[in-house]
């Protein structure tokens, strides 16, 4: 019987789809057709490519309607957020406005009898390795611009969301992409380590845990196929004492409990200064209590369960930690959805918190933030560091110039003020430590997807 992958549904424990893996010969034929396809592709313009994506992505927005409830019953995240739609445009459409600019040679500086730039070339086929929590948005970080740069794309998506592949398929048929160029492969962990270290891929963009970082990189040894690896996370916040606390605690409350907290740069850790400590504690459990848990079909739910069982469970075990620890929690939510090996987990606020705790210093990935009182700018800094990961940190303050000098000492891929838990597509999306390396996004994003050659012509 053939090797399938099932779509567990975190609402009711269903199989929500199922599909088969990709056998060996059709994995094969994908590469193939990838190879042939990118040599076409190259000849193309880029403003003619920008054509087929915009077309591209005017396709897949228009499927949102269906993506929502979709999105729901794969990964749990309630209607009323209204899919990835907007994150997805803006990303999409900015990375193929500077595409044009982005990849255009580099003109050296005049020397007699001498012509010089530096090119950017496609580098091949790409491997998009995508995870289930922003199925879309970590997608299209690298489908759209890896097209766009000449390259052929092949997709294998997390199995928990894998019908999104089939949606990005459908999008680039209705915009009539060339065949071969983007492919969507159902994969067994197996099979896509082989593939990787078949050395007919010629860049890998994974976004996962650092295990599977690690997997990525032992299976590409030796191919010098290139990396872009976005792992771990446990992103802090350092609400400062002329912090505007109103704004701090609404978008901090965002910050650590959207999409149950399954966010790459969520907010998963606080420091606030001893001054403000109390005030800000009293506003975000008063904020929080409006994060209420249930089915995310229902419109009216804000908070949905968690994508797998084992997944709440972890921050189950990690919350039970801190509380014999000395941690206090301080919402003690009461909802039948939410018992042991259940997907539903209510959001948690703990305090007298601290870095013996794993809740402050291990990724949590769910419902849980800890909030710490700390007595200046440097105790801050310390404990923000005090993290093998360094995606996105978030500093609240008034004095924005003062923010960038604490910025500068972060560990951090990312500095924030006044804002959280957002990916600005004219930024390079990158991090630090265990979080991995290589860059998403802006102009930077395409050098990683194109390989630099260098042009040196004599006059004669």
């Amino acid at each position: 019987m053939a090797e399938t992958v099932k779509i567990i549904s975190p609402i009711d424990g269903s199989v929500y789809a199922e599909r088969p893996v990709a056998t060996g010969t059709e994995i094969e034929a994908a590469v193939a057709k990838a190879k042939a396809a990118r040599r076409a592709w190259g000849e193309v313009t880029v403003r003619e490519r920008a054509k087929f994506l915009e077309h591209f992505v005017d396709a897949l927005l228009a499927r949102n309607e269906e993506i929502v409830p979709e999105l729901a019953w794969q990964m749990g995240r309630p209607v009323r957020c209204g899919g990835e739609r907007r994150g997805v445009e803006e990303r999409s459409r900015h990375m193929i406005a500077i595409a044009e600019e982005s990849l255009a040679p580099s003109m050296r500086p005049e020397k007699d009898g001498f012509k010089r730039w530096i090119a950017r070339e496609p580098l091949g086929t790409v491997m998009v390795i995508a995870p289930w929590n922003y199925p879309f948005l970590t997608a299209v970080n690298s489908i759209v611009p890896g097209l766009m740069a000449g390259n052929a794309v092949i997709l294998k998506h997390a199995s928990q969301t894998l019908l999104v592949g089939e949606r990005f398929a459908e999008a680039f048929r209705a915009a009539g992409l060339p065949e071969g160029l983007f492919q969507n492969l159902v994969l067994n962990h197996a099979d896509t380590e082989t593939l990787i270290g078949s050395g007919q891929i010629d860049h890998i963009n994974f976004t996962g845990s650092v295990e599977g970082g690690r997997r990525i990189e032992r299976a590409a040894a030796g191919t010098f196929a290139t990396l872009g690896l976005e792992l771990g996370g446990k992103d802090p916040a350092y609400v400062r004492a002329d912090a505007n606390l109103a704004n701090a605690v609404e978008n901090l409350v965002d910050g650590s409990f959207f999409n149950s907290g399954q966010s790459c740069c969520g907010v998963e850790r606080i420091y606030v200064h001893a001054e403000v400590y109390d005030r800000f504690v009293d506003g975000f459990v008063e904020n929080a209590r409006g994060w209420t848990l249930g089915n995310p079909l229902d419109a009216a739910t804000v908070v949905g369960p968690m994508a797998a069982p084992k997944f709440a469970d972890l921050v189950r075990e990690q919350t039970a930690e801190a509380r014999r620890k000395g941690a206090r929690a301080l919402l003690n939510t009461k909802h039948d959805l939410d018992k042991p090996a259940s997907p539903y987990l209510a959001p948690e606020v703990l305090v007298d918190v601290n870095h013996q705790m794993a809740v402050m210093r291990e990724e949590s990935f769910g419902p849980v933030v800890g909030i710490m009182k700390v007595a200046d700018d440097d105790e801050a800094v310390t404990l923000m560091n005090d993290s093998p990961y360094g995606l996105t940190a978030s500093i609240w303050s008034q004095d924005l110039d003062e923010v960038a000098k604490l910025g500068a000492r972060v560990e951090t891929g990312t500095v924030f003020a006044n804002r959280c838990d957002y990916l600005d597509p004219a930024l390079v999306w990158t991090g630090v430590k265990d979080t991995g390396k290589g860059g998403a996004l802006s102009e930077i994003g395409y050098h990683n997807l194109t390989q630099p050659k260098s042009f040196h012509l004599k006059i004669v």
